[in-house]
């Protein structure tokens, strides 16, 4: 009975990731790729301040990229390797801002274990995810993991989306902020 409910609940789940909310297909729900100007949102940093992406357009590249949760074992991994790669995204002249659900506190904790040296963003309520129109994976149960690069003017110029291959989110990153200069 519970296999039976399960698959049930995962047929169900799917069938409502696939729903669209808008059904006239207005830009209100437009997803984020490339060639899109990167959306304007503010949201608090690790250490409880506001941060405006407004405040770095024109000036830096961005490397956002959107993970599941702190402290799991896959977004260990990726964090960790921004952080041993920060010298050559700032060579870039990028900026790296990770965005996921936690809280303030937790991005801080997380930040501080790991000497994470970038700007880490809390989305409490997925605002932000569902304005970038982030997927979701596992019929919906694990936050999406995707890389955007934008660049000076404000345009995706790259996207990745790969749930399981943290660490070559830092290397495709690279590899396109290299090919921009």
């Amino acid at each position: 009975m519970f296999y039976l409910t399960l698959c049930f609940a995962l047929f169900f789940g799917y069938a409502n990731l696939n729903a669209s909310p808008n059904a006239d297909n207005s830009d209100d729900n437009k997803s984020v790729e490339v060639g899109s100007t990167v959306p304007h949102f503010s949201l608090q940093n690790q250490f409880g301040k506001l941060f405006s992406i407004d405040s770095l357009l024109g000036k830096k590249n961005l490397v956002i990229y959107f993970y599941p949760k702190d402290d799991s074992p896959g977004c260990t991994k990726q964090a960790c390797s921004f952080r041993d790669q920060f010298e050559v995204f700032e060579e870039q002249d990028a900026m790296i801002i990770g965005i996921s659900a936690q809280s303030v506190e937790s991005h801080l904790e997380f930040a501080k274990e790991y000497n994470l040296n970038f700007t880490l963003l809390s989305d409490n309520e997925n605002k932000v995810r569902d304005l970038f129109d982030v997927p979701s994976t596992l019929f919906g149960l694990i936050p999406g993991r995707v890389t955007y690069v934008v660049n000076k003017e404000g345009k995706v110029v790259f996207m990745f989306n790969s749930q399981f291959q943290a660490e070559k989110h830092i290397d495709e990153a690279l590899r396109i902020l290299k090919d921009m200069k």
